[in-house]
């Protein structure tokens, strides 16, 4: 069991996104808003959110908010797929030690503990409800294996899209419910506190302010990779989660610790295709542009190595001038039958990985840190809970093993809709006032904003960082924060998690997972199981 060391971040104005009255050329009024009472209410719409939606359904009323539509998610951008202990030859002590091993001494033992063993349980729930996962002949899970996993354990969907079909059944069942209420295009603002207890959400639904009014507060809003150039997450993922949990007080953790996923296609898009894990599984390796395969000399496992290996070895060959690829070109099967939707994703861009050199770059993946739950998914102010990417159980430590991201979002979200479920209704609704939600008026601005969040977030607290450009981070952020236009709230969060992230790295002085500092290249006995916290 983990003892935590607390590490206070640099106190800071928490810049809030709700308005005040105010009046005159291009001003805004505030007013009231309408009020929504309900049961259970659900932020995001990912595997957490519309597990979390679903498993709750049969006791009570449940709101689920989502910035764009209901297939707006990380999770259907999911390629690899779900990690369980399934197998012959498998075990859920196996799984267990894989993932602390990945972990890199940051994991919390018992939530690994909780996510191995009900783990097989939560994939065999979900192929009940109608998750079509491959099979052989015989009718048995076809496994696949992924980086720093001891066996084949990787449940996958028509190859490559494993999280399209969790998307698809969940959502099924989510609007078969006649309990559960979607509200699509709705942007949270700010969580609703009364008397240090969470009672719902601040909110605009098509521009109009709204108070979502509930006994449970669900936060399963997903990552933020979107802070960085180069992610692999879809653009919803801005990290609002993580900035109106902190400006509400709730305790936070491990926010340095950003994973960044080894190969995403190189092309000039955002976000860009992903490569999965799962085609270094089947045998592709890595190679230079002079054909060298450089892995072989960085780790024991080589292509198979924890994904910060690969990606900090992937970046140092850019950085001496070398372009990198996957070469897969040595399948014993067409490539299309073991990944047709990455065989699709690469011939739409002229290249065919049955003859031809896969170009690759390291791109941000997915957040290790978050809101800081306990085994049920609470927070740190009652009545709020969280899970997802947004949440840290403690499974990840400070370097996620593949495949167990969709996993530890069913594992849970089950607790989580558990526990909530035997709780008691609010005493009394608090009291309304008026607030207001200005428009944004100069959406060219908000967007030169985010793109240069995005750039100096890249360059100066990405795969290499140190202390002085992550100092240059927090005054570049600054700068950005005092130039945003009024109604900017997506892109003031942005700006919020990653000053979270940059404080968390320059104040952990050392390496560990998907944490490099130049400046402090290796791992330091002091700093394990230490966590950095607000």
């Amino acid at each position: 069991m983990i003892e935590w060391t607390s590490v206070r971040g640099t106190k800071r104005r928490r810049t809030g996104v709700i308005g005040t009255a105010r009046a005159g050329a291009g001003g805004y009024l505030s007013h009231m808003p309408e009020r929504i009472r309900t049961r259970f209410l659900v932020v995001g719409s990912g595997v957490a959110g519309l597990h979390t939606a679903w498993r709750a359904a049969d006791s009570g009323e449940v709101v689920v908010l989502t910035k764009r539509s209901l297939f707006d998610s990380a999770t259907a951008y999911a390629q690899g797929g779900i990690a369980a202990a399934l197998g012959a030859g498998d075990s859920p002590e196996l799984h267990r030690i894989d993932t602390l091993a990945a972990g890199a001494a940051l994991c919390d033992a018992a939530a690994v503990e909780v996510l191995v063993e009900e783990g097989p349980d939560r994939v065999r729930e979900l192929a009940t409800a109608g998750a079509q996962f491959d099979r052989d002949t015989a009718g048995n899970l076809q496994l696949g294996r992924e980086a720093a996993h001891s066996r084949r354990r990787i449940v996958h969907s028509h190859g490559d899209q494993t999280g399209a079909e969790v998307a698809r059944t969940l959502i099924e069942r989510v609007r078969a419910a006649p309990t559960i209420h979607v509200s699509e295009k709705t942007r949270v603002l700010d969580l609703i506190i009364d008397n240090d207890v969470c009672v719902g959400v601040r909110a605009t639904v098509a521009g109009k302010a709204t108070e979502f009014i509930a006994d449970a507060t669900v936060l399963a809003t997903g990552g933020c990779g979107q802070v960085y150039r180069y992610t692999t997450n879809p653009a919803v993922a801005t990290g609002d989660g993580y900035a109106i949990a902190h400006r509400a007080g709730v305790k936070l953790a491990d926010m340095e610790f950003v994973q960044f996923h080894p190969t995403a296609l190189d092309t000039a898009e955002t976000p860009l295709a992903l490569v999965s894990e799962a085609v270094r599984g089947e045998g592709a390796i890595l190679v230079n542009d002079r054909g060298e395969r450089f892995m072989l000399r960085e780790h024991k496992l080589a292509e198979l190595a924890p994904r910060d290996i690969v990606a900090r070895a992937i970046f140092r060959q850019q950085r001496a001038g070398h372009k990198v690829f996957l070469d897969a070109t040595r399948f014993e099967r067409p490539f299309e039958e073991h990944f047709p939707g990455i065989y699709a994703l690469c011939i739409a861009r002229g290249i065919n990985p049955n003859t031809d050199l896969i170009p690759v770059t390291p791109a941000a993946h997915y957040m290790m840190g978050g809101i800081v739950t306990d085994l049920a998914g609470r927070a740190s102010i009652p009545r709020l809970y969280a899970c997802g990417e947004v949440a840290r159980t403690g499974v990840h430590g400070a370097n996620r093993l593949a495949s167990n991201s969709l996993l530890e979002g069913l594992v849970f979200a089950e607790r989580v809709a558990r526990d909530m479920v035997t709780g008691v209704p609010l005493a009394a609704e608090p009291a309304t006032t008026m607030w207001s939600a200005p428009p944004l008026l100069d959406r060219g601005a908000a967007q030169v904003a985010a793109d240069e969040v995005r750039r100096v977030m890249w360059d100066n607290a990405g795969i290499d960082r140190t202390a002085g450009a992550l100092r240059d981070c927090l005054v570049i952020l600054d700068g950005i924060e005092a130039r945003l236009p009024i109604g900017a709230t997506e892109e003031a969060n942005m700006i919020e998690t990653s000053r979270l992230i940059v404080q968390a790295a320059l104040l952990r002085k050392e390496s560990r997972g998907g944490h490099f500092r130049r400046d402090f290249p290796r791992p330091k006995r002091k700093w394990r199981d230490r966590h950095i916290e607000w």
